[in-house]
């Protein structure tokens, strides 16, 4: 992004100043506001690359704004709080909330240009390379706060529903865990197995701790020691389990069936559910206690049908991934083949969607996947919900508008254009903040 704006939300003079004068030394463009409330109405008229505020303001707290920035427009951009030691603990809530980051006073000038150079280029362009965990401006923000989430090591919940990804969060997370990183990542669904087997995955088992244990194990939590455990589905942790995991969490020390010796182990732990956790502590389903004590840092991950930027980056993950299982036999999705993803529900979300390729891949026998091999003949494949958020609708009718109209005159711009009644500089425009870029002709759908 060339030359990106950034608000600055600070009302001491001395600082403010020195701050513009650094940011526009290095290039940026800056809007200085001293109070909470005319940086919020500014939102409406700027847009930003992002955020700086102080939390201390001298009308309403930075952490006030922000929610309220929050509740008013549906998209921010990467928020850096700057606060003093003693708000530390304010400044991690808002971490939870969705801020970017945070920087203690006094801090280095250095320190944080390097900050907002990341945080500049973490929303680049559609037409540009998406992150690890995909396009769409959701899983950026996500992914823009792992380093830190990773970094601190607290306790991670990450909720959404299934299929939508949430193991892949959670990879990331230990991935770039700096001290775990390179140690074990174990993953456990709490949901798919009996009580019994779900204790003996858990803890492990002595040598003729029961009929049939002829040797010991070594538990999940065990096996992740040093790492990361990964315990999916926590909401269907029958009551006992959720007893012992509380027990386990608060002494570090893990007692295997059959055994009197606890065993010492050190692991990150994350949680994932499908099911609002208050809700089922609400029921007596869902141990509160536990629940404070998984919930440190809280991610959502959203179905993919809130993202559908990211179906045609994931759709080409899944081709990438069967083309190097099967060298030579390189699929790509024609037009209608896109525009179909684009149009499903996916009430199966991301898991749904990599099915559904590899079902295509099978049943197509030259290069070009087409439409009618993506689902079942008999299943309905409507649009998306009407929960999706409307700019995320409305765009993804403009891309398959656009899609169908390219398909249409082969991949001609100026016709294309013509077609639509636009100029081919609107058009070049719109594919490239769609993420289109120009069809390639010689038998391309």
């Amino acid at each position: 992004m060339k030359n990106p704006l950034i608000c600055l939300i600070e009302d001491d003079p001395i600082m403010g100043e020195s701050l513009v004068e650094r940011f526009e030394l290095e290039g940026y463009r800056v809007r200085w506001h001293t109070r909470g409330e005319d940086a919020l109405a500014a939102f409406g008229r700027e847009t930003y690359a992002l955020v700086v505020s102080d939390i201390r303001l001298p009308d309403i707290g930075g952490d006030t704004l922000f929610r309220r920035a929050q509740a008013t427009y549906p998209y921010l951009p990467p928020w850096l709080f700057i606060t003093a030691y003693g708000a530390v603990d304010r400044a991690v809530e808002l971490l939870k909330l969705g801020a970017a980051d945070y920087l203690t006073k006094p801090f280095d000038l250095d320190q944080l240009m390097d900050r907002l150079r990341l945080l500049s280029q973490s929303r680049p362009p559609t037409n540009e390379p998406a992150g690890r965990l995909g396009r769409s401006d959701a899983m950026r923000r996500i992914e823009l706060t792992l380093p830190r989430i990773a970094e601190t090591g607290p306790s991670v919940l990450i909720t959404g529903e299934s299929g939508s990804g949430k193991e892949v969060v959670a990879r990331e997370i230990h991935r770039l865990d700096p001290r775990r990183g390179r140690a074990p990542f174990i993953a456990v669904n709490c949901g798919g197995l009996a009580e019994s087997l779900l204790e003996d995955e858990l803890f492990g088992h002595e040598k003729g701790a029961y009929t049939g244990a002829v040797r010991l194990k070594r538990g999940v939590f065990e096996q992740a020691d040093g790492g990361t455990l990964f315990l999916d589905e926590i909401g269907d942790m029958p009551m006992l389990m959720q007893v012992r995991l509380l027990r386990v969490l608060q002494d570090r020390m893990v007692l295997r069936l059959g055994s009197e010796r606890p065993v010492s182990v050190d692991i990150r732990l994350i949680c994932a559910t499908h099911h609002d956790l208050r809700e089922r502590v609400r029921q007596g389903l869902f141990r509160e206690d536990l629940y404070y004590r998984i919930n440190v840092m809280h991610l959502r991950v959203p179905p993919l049908r809130e993202r559908p930027d990211d179906i045609p980056w994931l759709a080409e993950q899944f081709l990438d991934a069967l083309a190097q299982a099967h060298p030579g036999e390189r699929k790509r999705l024609s037009a209608a083949a896109e525009e179909a993803l684009l149009g499903h529900a996916w009430p199966g979300n991301v898991r749904e969607l990599k099915h559904a390729i590899e079902r295509a891949w099978v049943l197509t026998p030259g290069p070009w996947i087409e439409a009618q091999t993506l689902f079942d003949s008999d299943e309905k494949t409507g649009g998306f919900q009407p929960d999706a958020p409307l700019q995320a609708y409305l765009e993804s009718c403009e891309r398959r508008y656009i899609v169908t109209a390219l398909a249409s005159c082969e991949g001609r711009i100026g016709q294309t254009a013509e077609r639509l009644g636009i100029s081919r500089k609107n058009l070049w425009e719109k594919m490239r903040r769609l993420g289109l870029s120009e069809p390639q002709r010689n038998g391309t759908p």
